[in-house]
């Protein structure tokens, strides 16, 4: 995937996630109905995770690419 892709993707994972916790938290959906969100939600929430992990690590990257130009100069 591309960085925009990433970034979308990233989003509507987020929202989707945030709209099954505020499901969880209504208490309005039957049982069966939460497991299936829960699951869900832990799988968005790992995708999340995965992506956010992955950006941490380019911002390294990145970081430790600027401190070798600082120490050329």
């Amino acid at each position: 995937m591309d960085q925009m892709t990433d970034t979308s993707h990233f989003e509507n994972s987020l929202k989707e996630l945030e709209k099954i916790v505020r499901e969880l938290e209504s208490g309005d959906i039957n049982l069966d109905e939460s497991l299936k969100k829960f699951e869900q939600g832990i799988q968005l929430y790992k995708n999340c995770r995965v992506t956010l992990e992955n950006a941490e690590k380019k911002i390294k990257i990145l970081s430790d690419q600027l401190k070798e130009v600082d120490y050329k100069d």
